[in-house]
């Protein structure tokens, strides 16, 4: 079920609106293609806006839904809509991507124009991939994000910019590989032979076949979030990513990994979810302890803030997998937060990273006294990951810790062990950047925040009290949609004779009505 968009394709120009943006910056000159760039993204996000104003938090169905055909045999079609699952995201990656213009005003200086187009195709790429309700247009935006992504490391990265950036696009094409398996199976034994996401996520699928596909959506999504032990090119693409990159890598494209799990995995593949939950769940408190624990060993502050990511993007997959709301709905506001905080966390390393061109801990320290601003802001931040009561990270990890505690009080114990591995290695990091002396080699070049980079982490800050002195506005949103992804229509899972070899045996329209027949009686 889907609500129309009464007319005004809303979704279809945040999806466009870069690429016009794109068309303006080769036509600009060099020097102005940064304001382009700026001028269209703040325009991108204020479009957005009433998407959230006239959003029905009541009803769990598709909103401002578009649908046209695209391709007749086989039936693919332009289609996009957004619900209280995917709404937050669109929200968040409309609201950071001109923030990632402003730190990459000075920071840039090479081949301007094209960073700048690489911005905003990416945009476009993680919007659509949050909007598509067709699984072949899914595809499509999931892959074009790999060309931008890859290029923001390979050629504005850091020395080892090839190596991380060939990483990442090998390891996250291996997995897409698998997801077009996945889907192309499931359009072959859906028994409608449609790409159509609504569609599919209604169809009953055997038990079997739920399995096979559950383990290839599994590994697609889980390298994109990056779960353990698919993580490991995530610190190398975050340590030469320039900033802007690291922050879209960080606050959009580690989401786009669990949203396919909360848009694919749980409502078309319940029967395997519920088998294979134990497995995530380990790997999610695994994830939490390892990604603390080599977070404190780190003396890069990029690599720190990575190794946390792996941890805090394991209380995410630890709510999805709790599978009731509380976790749930904890997961996805977690991801918003992730989004916020570490974003943060990687401007103010972008900042610094300006003035003493070094990213090592030992190299930016005693900051307090030269940077006051830039050490208030550090740590707000520094504290949001941690979890501080009063900011946005302590709401989300409470609601992920009740819901995990409900599935499991082990695993919940354990969890709140990476809360307190968190205090541990944030706390460090600030005490030894924030507080001391500072290194006589860059000592001279320490000036505190100009207006451009204080208006870029206001915002954010602002998201960080208002998210955890006020959460209600955002869990209202996300409510109606994760209580229909809990307690959706009954699936039929067919049991009988179920075939031990892959492929299994079509469920048809025929085997579904009667079983569906079977199961009244």
């Amino acid at each position: 079920m889907a609500v129309p968009s009464g007319g005004f394709p809303w979704i279809t120009l945040i999806v466009l609106l870069p690429l016009v943006g794109v068309a303006g910056i080769l036509a600009a000159k060099e020097e102005m293609a940064k304001w382009v760039t700026f001028g269209v993204s703040s325009l991108v996000f204020l479009v957005s806006l009433p998407l959230w104003a006239m959003f029905d938090d009541a009803t769990p169905a598709m909103q401002f839904v578009e649908k046209h055909h695209w391709i007749a045999s086989p039936s693919i079609n332009y289609a996009v809509g957004v619900d209280g699952i995917s709404l937050p995201l669109v929200l968040m990656t409309t609201f950071l991507t001109p923030l990632c213009v402003l730190v990459s005003w000075t920071a840039v200086e090479t081949r301007v124009k094209e960073f700048m187009i690489s911005l905003l195709v990416m945009e476009t790429a993680t919007v659509g991939v949050f909007v598509a309700l067709d699984f072949v247009l899914f595809y499509v935006f999931w892959e074009t994000m790999l060309i931008p992504m890859y290029l923001l490391i390979g050629v504005w990265g850091g020395p080892n910019r090839v190596y991380a950036a060939m990483k990442f696009f090998l390891y996250t094409l291996a997995g897409s590989v698998l997801l077009l398996v996945a889907i192309i199976v499931l359009y072959v034994y859906a028994g409608e032979r449609s790409f159509d996401v609504l569609t599919l996520s209604h169809a009953v699928y055997s038990p079997s076949l739920q399995a096979w596909v559950f383990w290839a959506f599994f590994v697609a999504f889980a390298v994109k979030v990056p779960m353990f032990p698919f993580h490991t090119w995530l610190p190398d693409a975050h340590v030469e990513a320039p900033t802007a990159g690291s922050v879209v890598l960080a606050s959009v494209l580690l989401k786009l990994g669990t949203y396919g799990f909360l848009r694919f995995s749980l409502p078309m593949l319940p029967d395997a979810t519920q088998r294979f939950t134990t497995v995530v769940m380990v790997l999610s408190v695994v994830a939490i302890i390892y990604g603390a624990y080599m977070a404190f060993a780190q003396a890069d502050l990029k690599r720190l803030i990575a190794y946390s990511s792996v941890s805090h993007m394991g209380f995410v997959t630890l709510g999805i997998f709790a599978l009731n709301a509380q976790g749930i709905e904890g997961a996805i506001l977690q991801m918003v937060n992730h989004g916020i905080t570490t974003g943060a966390l990687f401007l103010c390393v972008g900042m610094i990273y300006e003035r003493t061109h070094s990213r090592e801990i030992v190299d930016n320290s005693g900051l307090a006294k030269p940077m006051p601003i830039y050490a208030t802001f550090l740590v707000i931040f520094g504290l949001s990951s941690v979890g501080l009561p009063g900011m946005n990270g302590f709401v989300g990890e409470f609601f992920v810790l009740v819901g995990t505690f409900t599935w499991s009080k082990v695993a919940a114990t354990l969890a709140a062990l990476g809360v307190i591995l968190a205090a541990v290695y944030i706390l460090w990091m600030l005490q030894r950047v924030v507080y001391g002396v500072p290194a006589q080699h860059v000592a001279s070049k320490l000036y505190d925040l100009n207006w451009r980079e204080i208006g870029t982490l206001v915002p954010l800050v602002v998201l960080v009290f208002w998210i955890g002195l006020y959460p209600k506005p955002f869990m209202d949103v996300m409510h109606a949609s994760v209580e229909k992804l809990i307690h959706q229509d009954v699936k039929v899972m067919l049991v009988e004779a179920e075939p031990s070899s892959f492929p299994p045996t079509p469920v048809t329209p025929d085997v579904i009505a009667s079983a569906a027949e079977a199961e009244t009686r």
